[in-house]
Formats: C-alpha cells, sequence, structure tokens
C-alpha cells in the first residue's frame, strides 16, 4: 500500500491543522458542486432583491437624494458601497430580471470568501482541518442566503474577512480601506470596530492609529459623496440608522418574548448597556492579556513584531460575537455574519471536542428553524452563554504566552 493511503497519513490529514491544504482543496471543488446543484435544483425564493434593484434604480435614474429612494420593502437603509455594488449588478443583470445569473456570481462571491476563510485559518495552525466539513457542505442556511436570496450581508462579509486577511498579513492600511468598504455595503461589519481599534493602537500606536482612522473615515466620505452633496442629513440618517426598529415576526433570537417587550425602548437599551459592559470586560481583562508589553492611552507606541494570528482574531471574532449575543434581533440572513468565526472561536475554548461539535450542529438547527419558535431562540441564546462563558475561561488568556522578540 502507498504510503499516502496509510491510516497514519490520512489520519494527518484529518487532524493535524498544520496540513489543511488537501482537504481544503477537496472541500472547495466540492463546494462548486453544492452550489451548481442549489441553483439548478432549489427554487429561488424572492425576498429583498426586487427592492435592491429598485432602489438602485433610483440612482441610476439620477435621484441622489437618499430619502427618495425607496423599494417595495421600504426605503433604503444601508450606506452607498451597497448602491455602487447592487448598481453593478443592476447592469449585470439585465436590470434585475436575470435571477440566475445573479445566483452565478453570488456563487462566485461564496466560493471566493471561502478561499479568504481558507487562507486565514491555514494562517492560524490552529484548527484541525476536519473541522472545515461542519464549514463547508453541512450548512444549508449559508447557502441558502448567498444563492437563494442574493441579500446583501455576504457581500459586506467578503470584504470583511479580506480584511482580516489583510490584517493578519500585516497589512494595515489596505485592511482599514476593506473594512470601510464592508461597513459601506452593511452597517453590521462595525460589531468589529471595538476590537479593531484596540489592534490598531497595540500595532501602530497612536499615531498610526490615527492616520488608519483617517483611512477608514476617508472612504466612507468619498462613497458617499455624490449623496453627501445633494442631502447630507437624509444621507446619514437613512444610511447609518442605528435606531431602525425591526419586525417581531423574522427574530430568530427572541422569539420566546411578548411582542410589546420586543419593542420596548427600554428592552434596547438594556441590550446596548449590556453590550458595551460586556466589551469592556473581555478588553480590560481579556484582550489586554494578548499584549503583554503593549501601552495603551494617548502614547500608545507599536509592537516591535507583527501581531499574531491568535491575538487579532480572537479580539476580533469575540467582539463581532459578543455584538450577536446581545442584537436586538436577529435575521435569518444575519447568520453569515458570525458562522465563519464559530470554529475558530470554539476551537478558542477548552471545551471537550464532543461540546464544540453539538454547538455547531444546534446552532445551525436554531438558524434552519423557520419560523423561529420559543424553544429555538431560547436553545440559539442557551448556545451563546456556552460559548461566550467559554471564550472568557479559555487557556489563551490563562496559560497560553505571547511569545515576544525584541528587534
Amino acid at each position: 500500500m502507498s504510503r499516502k493511503m496509510t491510516p497514519k497519513y490520512v489520519k494527518s490529514l484529518l487532524f493535524n491543522p498544520e496540513t489543511p491544504i488537501p482537504v481544503m482543496f477537496c472541500l472547495f471543488i466540492a463546494e462548486i458542486a453544492v452550489n451548481m446543484f442549489v441553483i439548478q435544483k432549489i427554487k429561488y425564493t424572492e425576498i429583498d432583491w426586487v427592492a435592491y434593484m429598485q432602489e438602485v434604480e433610483g440612482v441610476v435614474n439620477g435621484t441622489y437624494d437618499y430619502v427618495q429612494l425607496k423599494g417595495d420593502t421600504g426605503p433604503l437603509v444601508y450606506p452607498a458601497g451597497f448602491v455602487y455594488f447592487y448598481t453593478g449588478l443592476y447592469y449585470l443583470t439585465s436590470k434585475g430580471l436575470e435571477i440566475q445569473r445573479a445566483q452565478f456570481i453570488f456563487a462566485a462571491l461564496y466560493l471566493i470568501l471561502l478561499l479568504v476563510i481558507f487562507d486565514i485559518y491555514r494562517q492560524t495552525k490552529k484548527i484541525p482541518p476536519y473541522v472545515f466539513f461542519f464549514m463547508c457542505c453541512a450548512s444549508y442556511r449559508i447557502h441558502s442566503i448567498f444563492v437563494l436570496r442574493l441579500f446583501n450581508d455576504p457581500v459586506a462579509m467578503l470584504l470583511l474577512y479580506i480584511s482580516v486577511d489583510l490584517f493578519l498579513r500585516n497589512h494595515w492600511s489596505l485592511g482599514c480601506l476593506f473594512y470601510s468598504l464592508g461597513v459601506s455595503v452593511k452597517m453590521n461589519v462595525l460589531l468589529y470596530a471595538p476590537a479593531l481599534l484596540l489592534l490598531l493602537l497595540a500595532s501602530q500606536g497612536t499615531l498610526g492609529t490615527v492616520k488608519h482612522l483617517f483611512i477608514c473615515a476617508i472612504t466612507q466620505l468619498l462613497l458617499g459623496l455624490p449623496f453627501l452633496l445633494t442631502n447630507p442629513a437624509g444621507y446619514i440618517i437613512m444610511a447609518f440608522d442605528m435606531g431602525r426598529q425591526f419586525f417581531f415576526r423574522w427574530t430568530v433570537n427572541w422569539r420566546f418574548l411578548p411582542e410589546t417587550v420586543f419593542l420596548n425602548r427600554y428592552f434596547h437599551i438594556a441590550l446596548l448597556c449590556s453590550h458595551v459592559i460586556c466589551l469592556g470586560l473581555f478588553c480590560v481583562y481579556r484582550w489586554k492579556r494578548l499584549f503583554p508589553k503593549a501601552t495603551f492611552g494617548i502614547s500608545s507606541r507599536p509592537y516591535k513584531l507583527p501581531l499574531s494570528s491568535n491575538q487579532i482574531l480572537l479580539p476580533l471574532f469575540t467582539a463581532n460575537f459578543i455584538g450577536m449575543c446581545f442584537s436586538r434581533s436577529l435575521h435569518y440572513q444575519f447568520y453569515v455574519w458570525y458562522f465563519h468565526t464559530l470554529h475558530f472561536i470554539l476551537w478558542t475554548t477548552s471545551l471537550p471536542v464532543v461540546i464544540r461539535i453539538l454547538l455547531l450542529g444546534l446552532i445551525e438547527l436554531c438558524w434552519n428553524t423557520y419560523p423561529s419558535t420559543v424553544l429555538s431562540s431560547s436553545l440559539l441564546h442557551v448556545c451563546h452563554a456556552v460559548v461566550l462563558i467559554a471564550l472568557w475561561r479559555s487557556r489563551v488568556y490563562t496559560e497560553e504566552k505571547v511569545i515576544e522578540k525584541d528587534k
């Protein structure tokens, strides 16, 4: 028998985090087939695509006042990057009529995102290759969000993950550009902002942080310029509305509450306060332990060496996960906001492997339950709580030391 076919070699391919590429390659090829099958055999479901096309059609016709841009589902509530991307799709799909062509474009976006995620995880050398099976072919909901619904969430997340990959490669300026582009498609990317600020202070120092924040800000300004020149207040209010009300019928995470509580502003304020407190606790008592020689504040000095994958990914992915835990409402397309980060998060904890896999399965089950039920939304909160507590108790903070060498 060839050495390559021995049980020992196969076990190494599946379980050795140092050699993930063969499994990644096989899964990528399988994903091409899966996406083609889904497009050809499963019926497309119209939710927001027509509304997206109606919204950007207003811009195509010369309307730059955001207040006047509307679709069947209501007013345009996404920043300018969304408009540019879907305007491109408007022309590529014959004004939105060629739905299957749009599906193939989103399948390509999915495959590109998968390559970026694979490259991120390849650099961590933390995740056993067999775990990528759960990330790929196992999630019906993720494939649905991409090629059966054509939401803008996957576009924003692709840009976000490109920025994370660039951070891992120590390209902070270009990474901040792509991060800001992600925000310009959908504001959920701002959930990463607190951790990104910490990373900028640690890696770039105070002056470097100001420079990179300027890159983020100028990107938003340039993208929004045509709309800002027409009606600046209208653009800012519509595109960056933090207080937008969600519909109870679509919630995945709060089905067990009465609708009156779900809509109550005091409940929203309580969630926001809990979110901020949890971020503060992780920042002060957990994330800063990853940077034992860093100084934070007005006189922050940059690290002498590039940050490690743990130093970058753990704060970023945890900050986003905390945002999901305390979200006012999670809709089905929001699953893509954190799905591809769950595997790194869980394999950073000290939970038994069987519990990690069980949590992945239960979370997937909750997101695949439509409509959501009292049980499914309650279970989702339980899973989130278990993961959050496990993150707090992670050995990365208590035992693992960040190795630094002076130049």
